[in-house]
Formats: structure tokens, C-alpha cells, sequence
């Protein structure tokens, strides 16, 4: 099973209140201003940053239920998953685990990017299945999360952060393959890294 990316999981399946959103804790002149000047001065990047990245859909809570029965068959049963954005913070939320709603905090000295492209550097434990998967221990990848995994649950391993801090990448120890990457390898089919994802993971299914 692929989960894939989109809408926010909903905080109160891992027992958190929801949050602002950062927009909307951003209050007084600054905030106005600056939001006028990028609309402003900037209107060609502001073009293509909305053409070439995905606005947040909020929250789906008719998906979550979908998603976390086929996923909870899924793991009794150790069919392989692969979790890509959205999906790894379900795996892991299935697993008991947490998730931090928004990642501001972690972008202060340096900006969040999001972007289709490889631009984000991220490092790969080691002894990980992932690391063998991707052949790289220092890797570029895409994002266009706004959460990602805080606590992890069960047996719930992480195998790639990014500098700042933030989980990019967990293995559930135990399963054939369960797997969670945060970035999209789907929007980088030429990239043979992100290919051997796939391949890992049909390999797997064949298994199975």
C-alpha cells in the first residue's frame, strides 16, 4: 500500500489540541506589511512559487478514516507500505506516535524550502534499510510539507533528518517494509535514487 500526500492528519488522533496556523498567530503591523511587500515587489516569484508548489488542503477527516482502518490491516497482515509525506506521519501516528503541526520554530536562522526540486539536503542513518535503498548518506530531496514527526511511535525508527532538526525519513522495525519518507520521490522519477524507492518497494509486494 502507497499512502500519499495532502491533507493534514487531524491533531486529535495523537491526542493534540489544534493549533493556529502560523499566519494567523502572526498579529500586528508586521505581519500586514510584509505580506504587502512580497505581493508587491515580488509578483513574478510569487507566480511560480504557486505554480510549482502545493497549497495545504487543511483537514480531511473522512480520508483519516479511510486511511488508518487500510493501514491498520496493512500492518497486521505485514504487507509492505510505503508513506510519503502525509502517509509517514500516519504510519507513525498509527504507530502511538506525535506530530509537530507546524515547523516554523525549526526555520529560524535559515528558510523553509519548499520546492518540487532536490534542493533540501537531508542525512541517512548509517545502518538503515533506507540508506541501502537510496545509496546516498547525504541526499537531496524535495519538500512541501508544513508538519512532520515529532515523538515516534512503536517500533517507529528514524532514519533521515534534515539540519534543522526535522524527521525526514522512518522505518518501522519488525515489517517487511513499512517506510515513510517526507519529501515526494514521485515528482522525481529521473532522479535514480528516488526510482529505487519504487523499486524497493514492488520487490517487497512481490514477496508478499
Amino acid at each position: 500500500m502507497i499512502l500519499g500526500g495532502g491533507a493534514d492528519v487531524a491533531p486529535a488522533l495523537y491526542g493534540a489540541d489544534p493549533l493556529p496556523s502560523p499566519e494567523e498567530m502572526a498579529v500586528g503591523e508586521t505581519g500586514v506589511v510584509r505580506r504587502l511587500a512580497a505581493m508587491v515587489t515580488f509578483p513574478l516569484l510569487f507566480l511560480i512559487r504557486r505554480v510549482l508548489t502545493t497549497r495545504n488542503p487543511g483537514l480531511n477527516a473522512k480520508r483519516d478514516e479511510l486511511e488508518l482502518g487500510l493501514l491498520r490491516e496493512a500492518l497486521a497482515r505485514d504487507l509492505p507500505v510505503l508513506g510519503i509525506c502525509r502517509g509517514a506521519q500516519l504510519i507513525n501516528v498509527v504507530l502511538g506516535g506525535s506530530l509537530h503541526q507546524h515547523l516554523a520554530g525549526f526555520y529560524g536562522e535559515s528558510p523553509n524550502i519548499r520546492s518540487l526540486l532536490p534542493r533540501k539536503k537531508i542525512r541517512v542513518e548509517k545502518d538503515s534499510r533506507l540508506v541501502r535503498i537510496l545509496g546516498c548518506e547525504t541526499c537531496r530531496v524535495n519538500a512541501l510539507h508544513d508538519q512532520a514527526i515529532d515523538r515516534p511511535g512503536e517500533d517507529v525508527r528514524i532514519v533521515a533528518m534534515e539540519p534543522s532538526g526535522v524527521v525526514q525519513a522512518v522505518e518501522v522495525n519488525g515489517k517487511r517494509l513499512v517506510l515513510g519518507v517526507q519529501w515526494h520521490p514521485e515528482y522525481l522519477p529521473l532522479h535514480r535514487s528516488q526510482a529505487r524507492l519504487f523499486e524497493e518497494f514492488v520487490r517487497a509486494a512481490r514477496r508478499a
